[in-house]
């Protein structure tokens, strides 16, 4: 049989990849920094294989695997027989982008709460295109390009961009026929979704508005246009809510696709965890 590791090195090794610091997780433990880093290193002389990649902690790609066995493994020695009710929970959290999940996965979510009673759902607030999410999270929901070289990852959801205001702010400055009509009006921007995309498909070669309000939250962007401030290139899919409700209307029937999309996206190993493959299972089902 393969040599087990010690519980202690797991808990470490736990503890250093939630943390990434050596002092935090010492404390957390009630050991020195030293033991903590002597524990990694058994850890890893046991294994043969390298945990962590760099001094800050990061995990190498087989840390990044093992990393969801410890975790499991530990949940699993935390249940104890004979206990009701929560005992049975399993734990999933998923990182998700504000406004993806505001229009997109609340309204669904209903269905996976009741397919899925014994699993525990928490949502971590993640930003995008900067991919900041929470360290501990067993799924995340990225927006980009999806050229993500430290995680597995599949295409969610693609969408199309038109540009939305508010109706009054539509009847005092509109129409807006023309892309000359647009850049004379107050864009609202947003690093999410770039003017130049809509000016480019319509033939005019323009820069990317060098004032004006700006926004890096399409639901906050949203809101902005919905108060006045100006005209906002949003997804239509995300938008959906303050279309449905009059807050915003298309200047334009035209829409073009955007150059990002939504990626649910996974560390190696991870949707070995049933409760993990199953919401993957589900959010691509419920949004095909």
């Amino acid at each position: 049989m393969s040599r087990i590791p010690p519980i202690q090195c797991l808990l470490t090794f736990e503890a250093l990849a939630r943390l990434r610091s050596a002092t935090q997780a010492a404390d957390e433990l009630c050991v020195t920094p030293s033991a903590v880093s002597h524990r990694i290193k058994q850890l890893e002389q046991i294994l043969g294989t390298k945990l962590f990649g760099r001094a800050d902690f990061s995990l190498t790609t087989e840390g990044s695997e093992y990393l969801a066995h410890v975790r499991e493994g530990l949940a699993a020695l935390g249940r104890f027989p004979g206990r009701e009710g929560e005992a049975g929970k399993r734990k999933l959290r998923v990182a998700v982008t504000p406004t993806f999940a505001r229009s997109v996965l609340m309204p669904r979510l209903r269905s996976f709460i009741d397919a899925y009673p014994e699993v525990d759902l928490t949502l971590q607030v993640s930003i995008p295109l900067l991919d900041v999410v929470a360290e501990d999270a067993d799924l995340m929901i990225r927006f980009g390009t999806g050229r993500y070289a430290d995680v597995e990852h599949l295409c969610l959801m693609t969408d199309e961009v038109t540009p939305l205001a508010a109706p009054g702010y539509l009847r005092e400055n509109g129409p807006f026929e023309t892309p000359e009509d647009l850049l004379a009006a107050k864009l609202i921007r947003s690093p999410l979704e770039p003017w130049r995309t809509w000016f480019l498909a319509h033939g005019t070669d323009a820069p990317e508005p060098a004032d004006g309000s700006s926004f890096n939250d399409i639901g906050l962007m949203c809101d902005a246009a919905a108060q006045g401030l100006g005209v906002a290139l949003v997804r239509l899919k995300l938008g959906q809510p303050w279309l449905e409700d009059g807050a915003l209307v298309r200047i334009s029937e035209r829409s073009v696709p955007s150059p990002h999309a939504h990626y649910l996206c996974w560390r190696a190993g991870t949707l070995e965890r049933w409760e993990c493959a199953a919401f993957a299972d589900w959010l691509k089902k419920s949004l095909a």
